[in-house]
C-alpha cells in the first residue's frame, strides 16, 4: 500500500493520499481546492489513476478539491450518506468498505462534528478520523448541526473500540502532530478522558459541558466553504 500524508498550511488540513501499488488504483480524501495541482502533480509521478475523491464530511474550514479533481480525472466524488451534497457522484453508508486494489477502505459513521460525517478504516491498520477525532482532540460541535454527545457516543463507543495500535491520522492539527494511536488517544486525549487520572474516560455529561463552553470563533472560510462544498467545491455564482 501506498500512504501519504498532504498537509495545506492555510487551513491546517491534511489530505490523505492512499493507493494499491499494484493496480496502481488510487484515492484522495479531503483534498483541499488550492492545493488540486500540487495533489495531480504527485499521482501522475508516481504513476496512478485516481479513482475516487473522498470526503469525511462537509468542510467548513476549506474549499474541497474534489470537484476540481474529478473534472481533471474523471474520478469518483463520494460523500458521506446525509450530506447535503447532490452534486456528488456517490454517497457511501455506514459500514460500506470502498476498495481500491486490494485494499479496503471501510467507512465508520461518525456524527457529531456534523450531522453526516464518516471516518475511514483504512487497511484495518489506520483511521482516518477526519474532524471526529484529532490527536489529544477532537472537532467543534457547536455549528452544522453538530452535537456534543453523539460525539462522546461515537467516539468512546466506535473509535476507541478499535484495537489500540491503529493508527490514527485526523483531518486537521494545529500543534504540528501528525499521526497517532488509538490507544494514546484513549489514554492522553484531554477531551476525553479525566486529565487527573489518564486512561479513564471522562464522563459524557462532563464531555457535553466541556464542549458547549469552548467558545471558538468561526472558521475564517465558513461562509464561502460550506455553500462551496455543497457544490463539490464550485464557488457560489461560478459558471456551471
Amino acid at each position: 500500500m501506498l500512504f501519504r500524508q498532504l498537509f495545506d498550511y492555510d487551513t491546517w488540513t491534511y489530505t490523505y493520499l492512499i493507493a494499491d501499488e499494484s493496480t496502481k488504483e488510487a484515492v484522495l480524501v479531503d483534498p483541499v481546492l488550492e492545493k488540486v495541482e500540487r495533489d495531480r502533480q504527485l499521482i501522475a509521478e508516481l504513476g496512478l489513476t485516481l479513482r475516487y475523491g473522498l470526503e469525511t464530511h462537509i468542510h467548513a474550514d476549506h474549499i474541497t478539491g474534489t470537484g476540481k479533481l474529478r473534472e481533471l480525472t474523471d474520478c469518483v466524488g463520494v460523500v458521506p450518506e446525509n450530506a447535503e451534497a447532490a452534486c456528488a457522484d456517490r454517497h457511501i453508508k455506514d459500514g460500506e468498505t470502498l476498495q481500491i486494489g486490494s485494499i479496503p477502505i471501510k467507512a465508520i459513521a461518525t456524527p457529531g462534528h456534523t450531522d453526516s460525517h464518516m471516518a475511514f478504516l483504512v487497511n484495518n491498520d489506520r483511521v482516518l478520523t477526519g474532524d471526529a477525532l484529532f490527536i489529544r482532540g477532537c472537532g467543534r460541535t457547536d455549528f452544522q448541526s453538530g452535537d456534543p454527545g453523539t460525539m462522546y457516543d461515537v467516539i468512546t463507543q466506535k473509535i476507541f473500540t478499535l484495537p489500540d495500535e491503529t493508527l490514527v491520522y485526523p483531518g486537521h492539527d494545529y500543534r504540528g502532530h501528525t499521526v497517532s494511536t488509538i490507544g494514546e488517544e484513549k489514554r492522553w486525549n484531554p477531551r476525553f478522558v479525566n486529565v487527573d487520572s489518564p486512561g479513564t474516560l471522562r464522563d459524557r455529561n462532563s464531555f457535553i459541558e466541556l464542549m458547549n463552553n469552548l467558545n471558538l470563533p468561526d472558521p475564517k472560510k465558513i461562509m464561502e466553504a460550506v455553500p462551496a462544498n455543497q457544490q463539490c467545491g464550485q464557488t457560489v455564482g461560478a459558471s456551471q
